[in-house]
């Protein structure tokens, strides 16, 4: 039976859908700049860092901008974004999340955050789960995006766990890949026909247990290549 010592967790659409927050953010600098933004462009921008996001928005209107001005409007975006989750609450959490988090702990199974959300730790904060956490891994401590390993990767180190025996939840095609970059075992929250690459898909936190969740994943890695 493999050995898991860690689990570690995106944020957003894992733990918690601030995808609509991110989303009407966007929205609005896009209106101010004359740029169509619609809920299907949105989803190209899952899993990719603030100043990418903001670059594929420009690439949808055709605009090109100095650096500067980037840097500006990206700022711009993340005070419309921090409005919305400076009212968010800890009823927010995404079903079974909190149980399966206490459930690890008393495991003493290590649990970390791997984010590239630099609004990570005040989100922790506003759900009130920050405590169920051994190390966060955010924005501020990583400068390479998913799908490299970096965010990870620190966070094995933080956890002083070796990375065959870390597990990654994730919800997008480039924290997939960045967990199996990493050389870790990947579980996919969502629709398995995207997270094809994950070495196991589940639908979200409703009812799951560490053990169940650990013999799922015992009998799929064998027959998977990590």
């Amino acid at each position: 039976m493999k050995k898991i010592a860690a689990c570690l967790f995106d944020l957003d659409g894992v733990l918690v859908d601030t995808a609509r927050y991110h989303y009407l953010a966007w929205k609005k600098l896009a209106d101010e700049l004359g740029i169509d933004f619609t809920l299907e462009h949105n989803e190209l921008l899952k899993g990719v860092s603030r100043m990418d996001s903001l670059d594929i928005i420009l690439s949808i209107g055709k605009l090109q901008l100095s650096q500067e001005k980037k840097i500006e409007l990206a700022d711009q975006k993340n005070r419309v974004y921090l409005d919305y989750i400076l009212q968010m609450s800890d009823d927010e959490i995404l079903p079974g999340v909190k149980d399966f988090l206490a459930a690890l702990r008393e495991k003493k199974i290590g649990v970390a955050l791997g984010s590239a959300s630099k609004n990570a730790p005040l989100i922790l904060e506003r759900l009130k789960i920050t405590d169920l956490f051994d190390a966060v891994i955010d924005g501020t401590k990583v400068s390479k995006a998913k799908p490299d390993p970096e965010v990870f990767l620190k966070g094995a180190e933080a956890l002083s766990v070796a990375v065959e025996e870390c597990i990654v939840f994730e919800d997008a095609i480039a924290g997939i890949d960045a967990a199996r970059n990493a050389g870790m075992m990947s579980v996919g929250v969502g629709d398995p026909s995207t997270l094809i690459k994950a070495n196991l898909v589940i639908p979200g936190f409703s009812g799951l247990t560490p053990d169940s969740l650990f013999q799922q994943i015992n009998e799929v890695t064998p027959k998977m290549e990590l």
